[in-house]
């Protein structure tokens, strides 16, 4: 007869094990040199039993925490019994545990008494990891070998004295030691901070009982996460959308196809036909694809449930080798973020027709990657990196947030003022775009813009974005939003660029870009008139936009009911709808 654990005993020990991981994270934002990790928070906490099982994850990353498994899987098998105390495993490889090889995965077994108890894992990205262009993060990279410097599992300590020559390694390797030996100390203390605060924790309870909760959390996580997914009708579905490109075959668009199975108390999240692997640099490991996979099935149980190896047992992912979705040697996928971002998408597309009260509309198509890079007149080199934090589709209940990051991410953006003083660029516009998000009873979240002028003498800019071609999509009767927009110089002769791209960037000159407006959710028509004035006089929906989309009349600040009314029968009228579509790409024709 299995042994009840003592419920307050339990709660307690969660709590600290939660605790224990948000610490982490709070390390390595008040620890880290660069702006991508103190500002934009690009990096990721877990704690993990002694047989690598994740335990509880500090608020960050999806992305990154769904990966750890991988990774630390990589380290046992690598290492198995050659775990001591004192050690430190570090990572990057994609081809071996990795994500991308920015990001680098710092390990630390805990050991108490001679006995090893947990590990503790930081993955943080780093500004640079060597490669051909500064930032290591191109989209148009054509083989993982122009990316940066692999790292497979490795020792960064060893008993407690450094690898010499892997430090040695790095630092020919990456443009900026300083900054990355920097935030790989960050990386370190926050191991630290979780092995002095695990350590206590054994001495309250004792290593038996300790290791015992550890099991605990993580079938209960799996025991509630089960009972809430048995609550979900079964069924069958799937959804196609589309990547605008990869940055090498400019408009040649990539097919993301998923099909989800509910059966009983679990998923499966199958990605077959999804598009074969690309040139260029958007190619996911299947890591990553379970990552993405994970989050999106978290965002609609309502119970508060532990994202810990508990959890990810109710959910079976696969996808095929070769493609975008499992890539294959010698794949680049330094930019394989976005394509993380936009199976979110896919995957909330497919969601919204098992449980349409809990899914939200496209978001913005995940954050845009901004990096320049290069040397100043005394060849020091610079090298700043920003992920855009942009905007949620409407929901059932609510409108999509604006200027809020991506689900996948949980991310932040850098301040205007840490941008200009760290870096030689200027930011000449940061605000709202008008008319941008998609109109529904809920509207989707409003982009913004940033416009930087570079003032040093010349550098490499590299932009990583999309839904320029494929706009984020409306649901149940909500308009798609609008497509995002990269221009160079803007107040002169504003070219249009693609999506993705790797320039040369000169003194004064101007790179303006423009996030992706959010879907909406929803007839329009059906949006309460006050909500579409009040966005009027917050400059999100402009007048006209107002009346073409939502019907809404307005004499000044006043609603003309009577005129509204009229107008919303003549939209229905040319709508010609006899029911609401569940998914718009397009905005459908209104006589506007």
């Amino acid at each position: 007869m299995k042994e009840e654990a003592d419920p307050v005993l339990f709660e307690i020990f969660k709590n600290s094990m939660h605790s224990i991981a948000d610490e982490m994270a709070l390390t390595v934002v008040r620890t880290s040199y660069s702006g991508v990790l103190r500002d934009n928070m690009d990096f990721a906490t877990a704690f993990c039993d002694e047989e690598g099982t994740l335990v509880a994850q500090g608020l960050t990353l999806p992305g990154h925490l769904g990966s750890v498994p991988t990774a630390l899987g990589a380290v046992l098998s690598r290492y198995q019994d050659d775990i001591n105390e004192g050690d430190v495993f570090c990572l990057n490889d994609p081809y071996e545990g990795g994500m991308h090889l920015p990001d680098l995965f710092v390990i630390k077994p805990i050991f108490h008494e001679g006995h090893r108890v947990a590990f503790a894992c930081v993955s943080s990205h780093h500004v640079d990891t060597g490669g051909r262009v500064p930032g290591s993060n191109a989209a148009d990279s054509t083989e993982i070998y122009q990316e940066g410097l692999r790292i497979p599992p490795t020792k960064l300590y060893s008993e407690g004295k450094p690898n010499d020559t892997l430090f040695r390694i790095i630092e020919k390797n990456v443009r900026a030691p300083t900054l990355y030996f920097g935030d790989l100390r960050g990386q370190l203390s926050a191991c630290h901070t979780a092995e002095t605060q695990f350590l206590e924790v054994v001495d309250r309870h004792g290593r038996e009982i300790t290791m015992k909760l550890m099991r605990d959390l993580t079938d209960y996580a799996e025991r509630v996460a089960r009972a809430e997914i048995s609550k979900i009708p079964d069924g069958k579905v799937s959804f196609e959308d589309w990547i605008d490109d990869d940055g090498v075959e400019h408009g040649k668009p990539i097919r993301l196809f998923v099909t989800i199975e509910k059966i009983g108390d679990s998923f499966k999240v199958d990605w077959e036909g999804t598009a074969q692997q690309v040139k260029a640099a958007i190619n996911n490991t299947l890591s990553f694809t379970k990552a993405a996979s994970y989050a999106a099935i978290r965002c609609i149980l309502h119970a508060d449930i532990p994202t810990n190896a508990g959890f990810f047992r109710c959910i079976d992912v696969s996808a095929p080798k070769g493609t975008i979705a499992n890539m294959e040697l010698p794949a680049p996928c330094a930019a394989r973020g976005l394509t993380g971002f936009r199976m979110i998408d896919c995957l909330m597309g497919a969601l919204s027709q098992l449980v349409p009260d809990r899914v939200f509309a496209s978001s913005d198509g995940g954050n845009t990657g901004i990096s320049v890079g290069g040397y100043d007149a005394n060849r020091k080199p610079f090298i700043f990196v920003d992920f855009t934090c942009g905007t949620w589709g409407g929901r059932p209940w609510a409108d999509g947030l604006d200027g809020n990051s991506n689900i996948f991410a949980n991310m932040a953006s850098q301040p205007v003022e840490v941008i200009e003083a760290e870096n030689p660029l200027e930011i000449l516009a940061y605000e709202f775009i008008e008319d941008r998000c998609g109109a529904g009873k809920f509207r989707g979240g409003a982009p913004y813009c940033r416009e930087y002028r570079f003032t040093e003498t010349e550098g490499v800019l590299q932009i990583r974005a999309d839904r320029q071609r494929f706009k984020p999509y409306g649901l149940y009767g909500g308009y798609p939003g609008e497509p995002s927009v990269n221009i160079w110089d803007p107040d002169g002769n504003s070219t249009i660029m693609p999506p993705k791209f790797t320039e040369i960037v000169k003194k004064g000159e101007i790179f303006r870009h423009e996030v992706a407006g959010a879907g909406g959710w929803g007839d329009p028509l059906e949006r309460d008139p006050s909500a579409v004035a009040q966005d009027v006089r917050n400059e999100i929906v402009s007048r006209q936009r107002a009346l073409e989309d939502y019907g809404v009349v307005l004499q000044g600040d006043r609603i003309d009911e009577n005129a509204t009314k009229l107008k919303r029968l003549e939209i229905k009228r040319l709508r010609g709808w006899s029911e609401l579509p569940a998914v718009l790409r397009e905005k459908p024709n209104t006589g506007a």
